[in-house]
């Protein structure tokens, strides 16, 4: 199918983009286009104009910073996959870039892109929660930062506001001894998360001193599993330690999705499953 007929604007810098935003009705941004122009193909979007911020470079790169790693929103998934500092500091994340969709779509997927359209079965807000992230976001307001854990707020929802621009994905530095991992069961069709599980932990004299597991794919959005997390606290990462762990996952999974593929029930179970592996890779690590 053909999309609606639409406007076609491509700004030169943030302001333009903004000030687009604010005064052409019914625009919408387009980064790199892999979830929108599906959608407007298939007629599910049809706004009334593109605002397409591609070609503004000060959106683009990868900085390391005293507190961690600054991400341009427009980066790629490739970028990150490839880069010397995110794979020596955060490799979790170059990790998990590496395996979104294929080659094509990492050459031209961005993280903005990604977060922002807020799929469920999207890799990176399961990471970037796990993270502690935060995303910077400039509007006709000024500029403001959002944590990850408010930052998603629905299935396609963020809190991004009207005539706001994702700029940057900043990600803190993670403690001396933690180790990350992202497992997920890959829908054989899309590639995305039928259920993802990233986990971090942390040890210290033989215990758990930090373990944040976040959970994406089985609910609305992306979430942290706080019963399972405590569980495992202050507990050797053990195999019964961790199995226990797991089990308790299920209490952060209300309403999780079903689709012709999987069911909640289904989902729930590949979490649990899921959770198990990646606490036991990220102990392993840790050590």
């Amino acid at each position: 199918m053909f999309a609606a007929p639409f406007e076609y604007h491509r700004p030169k810098s943030i302001d333009e983009a903004i000030k687009l935003l604010r005064e052409v009705k019914g625009a919408r941004l387009l980064a790199g286009g892999h979830s929108l122009l599906p959608a407007m193909k298939l007629r599910l979007a049809s706004p009334a104009a593109l605002v397409d911020i591609g070609r503004i470079a000060e959106l683009s790169g990868i900085k390391s910073t005293k507190d961690g790693l600054q991400i341009g929103a427009l980066t790629t998934h490739t970028a990150i996959a490839d880069s010397d500092a995110i794979r020596k500091s955060c490799p979790v994340l170059a990790e998990t870039a590496g395996h979104i969709g294929d080659q094509q779509v990492r050459n031209r997927g961005t993280i903005g892109g990604s977060v922002a359209h807020a799929d469920p079965g999207a890799d990176y807000p399961t990471v970037l929660l796990l993270l502690g992230a935060r995303f910077t976001a400039v509007g006709g307001k000024g500029q403001r930062e959002i944590p990850a854990e408010e930052f998603f707020v629905d299935l396609f929802t963020t809190s991004l506001k009207p005539g706001e621009l994702l700029t940057s994905v900043t990600i803190p530095a993670t403690s001396s001894g933690a180790a990350a991992v992202y497992l997920k069961h890959r829908h054989p069709a899309s590639s995305f998360a039928v259920a993802g599980v990233a986990a971090l932990v942390a040890v210290k004299a033989g215990k758990c001193a930090d373990v944040r597991i976040a959970i994406g794919g089985v609910t609305a959005r992306a979430v942290r599993a706080a019963a399972a997390e405590k569980a495992l606290a202050g507990q050797a990462p053990n195999e019964a330690n961790i199995a226990r762990a797991a089990a308790a996952v299920a209490d952060a999974l209300s309403e999780p999705l079903s689709d012709t593929y999987a069911s909640g029930e289904f989902r729930v179970h590949l979490a649990t499953v899921l959770t198990k592996r990646a606490l036991t890779e990220a102990a392993g690590k840790a050590r």
